[in-house]
């Protein structure tokens, strides 16, 4: 059996693999530092002691490189647990090495930066008030190194350090609250710029299927008076063959039905560019939408469910609202047409439409593209009805989501702001 995949990297993830060479790369330097200290300035220092400290902090950087290799996704809590290893090392290393007098005592705002740029907010303060604990721990608690020492009385060392101690605090206070606030703003605005790209290129191509809409509704016109003149020449001829006139007459009414739809497609969309959308109770309305699509659908078996709650939810609705649901029922009924179950149900917000169908399900592979691009769940759809429908839903602040049910089949879930009824 294979083994299974690790799963994809997600933001703790990249941000551990960035902090483990980090990590590396800054105990690397401390042996180098403590090396070149002990055989070139003869620091006295308890050799054991800072030794197994650098070591045990490499044990751990390789056990993070396994540990990035397992299925498994990296949590902020498991981020922050690696962070304040990091401190509890930094710890026990100035702890041996000098304490608050070793001069890199303020590589303590490293992980303090690190945590304020990647985790949330209260985590972030977590590794502040620790390095902050770990630098106090350290002005009073440590292995002295008299060479970090020299040229200093006691009266100027304590301002010295107390100084270097109020600066850190400082220091970490700062970058924990400014780093966070700018690493917030920023993912905020990338995701407010992923969102504006997404509805400018859904909106562009809205447009790209109304221009082609109207274009073939305009060269639809001249082949359908083709064919109506031609189908009177021939009821003319066929006047004695009953049967072929019969077949010559329902031709001419599909014919004048299409003329019809093009028409009344071209003055609702002037009417449309003038109308407001107008509240409507969202029981009645839904009911009368339910009631019209049963008139195409006669084939269909179906439940309308309402919510017991109390009042009337109400929605801004116009007619581009009833044939983008009336499609999402289309799609219901074409997936199995037995026992369709409509809900509406509605909170204080909200309007929420439910359409549970029998059929054989979304496939994964495209559930998350449905309404987004051009894909179709049917084998001969284009996608066109369910991309639309979306639009025009979005439109009106909403959304559609789709699942499959539990018990088979697939749960269409249809939100809409809630409206005030005109007084």
């Amino acid at each position: 059996m294979p083994a299974a995949l690790p799963l994809p990297l997600s933001t703790p993830n990249r941000n551990l693999v960035r902090l483990t060479i980090v990590r590396g790369i800054t105990w690397t330097g401390f042996l180098a530092a403590i090396i070149f200290g002990i055989e070139l300035l003869g620091f006295s220092l308890e050799v054991p002691a800072v030794i197994a400290v650098i070591v045990a902090m490499g044990g751990i950087n390789i056990a993070t490189w396994w540990r990035m290799g397992r299925p498994r996704a990296v949590t902020h809590g498991e981020y922050l647990v690696h962070l304040l290893i990091d401190v509890t090392g930094l710890t026990l290393l100035f702890y041996f090495t000098g304490g608050s007098h070793n001069p890199f005592i303020n590589y303590y705002l490293v992980p303090v930066t690190i945590a304020a740029a990647t985790l949330p907010w209260r985590h972030a303060w977590v590794i502040a008030a620790a390095s902050m604990a770990a630098y106090s721990f350290l002005m009073v608690a440590y292995q002295p190194v008299p060479q970090f020492a020299q040229g200093h009385g006691g009266a100027s060392l304590s301002l010295h350090v107390l100084g270097m101690w109020l600066n850190f605090a400082l220091s970490a206070g700062l970058v924990t609250f400014f780093i966070y606030k700018m690493a917030r703003a920023l993912r905020s605005r990338d995701q407010a710029l992923s969102r504006t790209r997404e509805a400018a290129l859904r909106n562009e191509q809205v447009l790209a299927v109304a221009t082609q809409a109207a274009g073939t509704a305009h060269e639809l016109g001249t082949p359908l008076s083709t064919m109506a003149v031609l189908l009177s020449e021939m009821r003319e001829d066929a006047r004695e063959q009953p049967a072929l006139l019969r077949d010559i007459e329902l031709l001419r009414q599909q014919v004048d039905t299409c003329k019809s739809r093009l028409r009344h497609l071209v003055e609702s969309a002037d009417r449309r560019r003038m109308a407001e959308p107008e509240v409507h109770d969202a029981q009645v309305w839904l009911a009368g939408v339910v009631q019209r699509w049963l008139v195409l659908r006669p084939d269909v078996s179906h439940h309308l469910e309402v919510a017991e709650r109390r009042g009337h939810p109400w929605l801004a609705v116009d007619a581009t609202l009833d044939q983008a649901l009336t499609n999402l029922l289309n799609n219901a009924a074409d997936a199995n047409p037995d026992d369709v179950t409509i809900r509406l149900d509605w909170n204080g917000d909200e309007v929420i439409i439910d359409i549970r169908d029998h059929g054989p399900g979304v496939a994964m592979s495209i559930a998350d593209q449905l309404g987004e691009t051009f894909v179709s769940t049917k084998s001969k759809g284009l996608g066109i009805g369910l991309f639309l429908t979306h639009a025009t839903i979005n439109r009106f602040g909403g959304g559609v989501s789709l699942y499959n049910h539990p018990e088979g089949g697939t749960l269409t879930e249809v939100t809409l702001p809630r409206s005030q009824p005109e007084p």
